[in-house]
């Protein structure tokens, strides 16, 4: 596990890193607009292809650090085994759904790539933005997964 959080911590980090960027450029683009008149041609498209690509880098920390959300409504009386067992399945649940995106995304990705499509004011490649995805979202598989076998590292009695 220790691997998958460090891979998990570098992709929350390039994730922060990229949303940086973003708002300096949106910043420099809003600021010339009003200053100058001038500015960041394509800053939109450019935005909302990057903070695609950083949801995808920050999934694996948020299942890392178990920051999805949980309805424990139905189970708030259940056995802490039983919500062991739950919190497993839901990981196990999470890692198929998760493979399921990773491998639409890939095949997205391609035909991006085949088809050369491209943003429509600057022509950013689309194929790019599927690559940044792909990745983490094979980790949160793969953390998943570690999660249903291993369980998250607290004791259950019963």
């Amino acid at each position: 596990m220790k691997i998958l959080e460090s891979l998990a911590k570098l992709c929350a980090i390039a994730a922060g890193v990229l949303l940086t960027v973003i708002t300096l450029m949106t910043c420099v683009s809003v600021i010339g607009r009003n200053t100058i008149g001038k500015t960041i041609v394509g800053d939109f498209e450019l935005t909302g292809a990057a903070a695609g690509a950083a949801i995808a880098l920050f999934l694996p920390w948020c299942q890392m650090r178990r920051g999805n959300i949980i309805v424990d409504f139905f189970t708030a009386k259940a056995s802490e085994r039983t919500n062991a067992w739950l919190d497993r399945f839901g990981a196990l649940l999470f890692a198929a759904a998760l493979a399921l995106m990773a491998w639409r995304t890939t095949i997205g990705g391609i035909n991006a790539w085949r088809s050369q499509s491209g943003t429509m004011m600057i022509g950013f490649p689309e194929w790019i933005i599927y690559t940044a995805m792909v990745p983490p979202l094979v980790l949160c598989v793969a953390i998943g997964l570690a999660q249903a076998l291993r369980g998250f590292g607290r004791q259950v009695h019963e």
